[in-house]
């Protein structure tokens, strides 16, 4: 396996005199970034923020991808950013950025072995911490992350995740149609059977990111350095159940939260899949035990459950294929069903792959005027949504300024982490509710996992 840094104890160090927000700009310490959305964060610049960026990580294809992509961002045509990377190499590289302290925001997308170390360790030295999901892949991690937001907390330090799907459109308007009472009713209760929530989304490894064919790391489909399919792409998931159902309200693991049934499994993939995907020469000593006795690698990128949250009934699905079929890419499903109408959204072939938010309710007089008059309070905030009635119900036709790509959402989440980190205005159900996301999905892959 590839050995990655091992982390020292740190020593505590004081928050006094580190950063305050106001007095200085914020800095960012990209450490070990291994995973392409490391520089999406950076694809658009921020006046708050330094334009200076220190990387610490070990030298090889990982940092290089890395730097390339902002060396791509700095350089291109339309509205270039003007990133100064400054690098150090080394296998030391953690301990390194701690004793140099050259910026106050340590930015974590990459490998997810040692990540939930990273987030303790930054967070103990003082450090504030923007990180890609998933924070956590197993039960321990989830242990150590609890202690991390202790420390967050009496430190005053922003510890966050990086949830881009807060920022879909389609999702966003689903949520305001949600806390609509004369729309949406009141949210199902529903059964294991027929869950009242369901998402559901199916990704690809062979994919386009910022115009070109995204290089995966070999790690990637190692699952105990990437994670397993249940407690990845799951973790976003699992935020918009509860964002959306119950939203700005705290959830409590404990008491709010049971795994009634979970699944996983793999994803073939040929040698030669693997090299085009990897631009690697070989399948590494470390995936040789998944090698199948047809020659093709197993992934455990598949995942599946149902649980109880607030007694509500929802499922969670990801499934991963290696390429989307031409003219395609990653889809996204989701139902939320109330008493008065249930919220879909769609991406299939009828919609052409983008997403679409349909409402299924009533086709009385009444329902309909309840609806339009639904939409009037969501213009709004989002002037130009409209609708149109097909056979699928009653469909939401949002313009084409609000349809932005998941790119751009990286954006909008690092807007809103840099005013937590100026204002110390992080909503109080955030913190809590990460730690029952992570719960989810970790209880979920345990439950996955048993027997195996």
């Amino acid at each position: 396996m590839k050995m990655k840094a091992q982390l020292l104890l740190m020593p505590l160090l004081t928050l006094s005199g580190f950063f305050t927000a106001a007095q200085q700009k914020v800095k960012l310490v990209t450490v070990d970034p291994g995973h392409f959305h490391a520089a999406l964060v950076q694809k658009t610049m921020y006046p708050e923020v330094d334009s200076t960026v220190h990387v610490y990580a070990e030298k090889g294809n990982d940092l290089q991808l890395h730097l390339d992509r902002i060396k791509g961002y700095n350089s291109r045509a339309d509205q270039p950013t003007k990133w100064n990377e400054v690098v150090y190499e080394g296998k030391d590289f953690f301990q390194k950025m701690i004793n140099d302290r050259k910026g106050n925001v340590v930015v974590l997308a990459g490998n997810n072995q040692l990540k939930t170390s990273y987030i303790l360790n930054a967070v103990q030295n003082g450090f504030h911490v923007f990180a890609d999901k998933p924070m956590v892949i197993n039960k321990d991690g989830f242990e150590q992350l609890k202690k991390a937001f202790e420390i967050s907390k009496q430190k005053k330090l922003q510890l966050y995740d990086i949830m881009t799907e807060r920022y879909e459109i389609t999702t966003m308007l689903q949520r305001e149609l949600s806390m609509d009472p004369s729309v949406f009713g009141t949210l199902e209760k529903g059964s294991p059977d027929n869950p009242s929530v369901t998402k559901e989304s199916v990704h690809h490894f062979y994919k386009y990111v910022s115009g070109s064919v995204l290089t995966r790391p070999a790690w990637f489909f190692d699952v105990t350095q990437e994670g397993e399919g249940i407690v990845d792409v799951t973790t976003h998931l699992v935020d918009l159940i509860q964002w959306e159902c119950f939203p700005e309200k705290i959830i409590d693991y404990k008491k709010n939260i049971k795994i009634l049934d979970a699944k996983s499994w793999n994803t073939l993939m040929t040698k030669d899949e693997f090299k085009l995907v990897t631009k690697e020469k070989e399948i590494p000593s470390y995936l040789q035990s998944n090698i199948n006795n047809d020659g093709n690698l197993q992934v455990l990128c598949n995942g599946a459950f149902t649980y109880t949250i607030n007694g509500v009934h929802a499922k969670v699905s990801v499934i991963w294929n290696y390429k989307a079929p031409e003219g395609t890419g990653d889809t996204h499903y989701s139902l939320m069903r109330g008493t008065k109408s249930s919220l879909i959204i769609r991406q299939g072939k009828e919609e052409n792959f983008k997403p679409t938010l349909y409402v299924v309710g009533s086709a009385d007089q009444a329902f309909e005027q309840s609806l339009h008059a639904s939409i009037q309070k969501i213009n709004l905030k989002f002037p130009g949504v409209s609708l149109k009635r097909n056979s699928k119900g009653w469909e939401v036709i949002i313009p084409d300024q609000y349809k932005e790509s998941h790119e751009t959402h990286f954006a909008r989440v690092t807007e809103k982490y840099l005013e937590y980190l100026k204002n110390n205005n992080m909503p109080s159900w955030e913190v809590p509710n990460m730690i029952a996301k992570y719960y989810t999905t970790t209880a979920a892959r345990a439950l996955a996992n048993k027997g195996k």
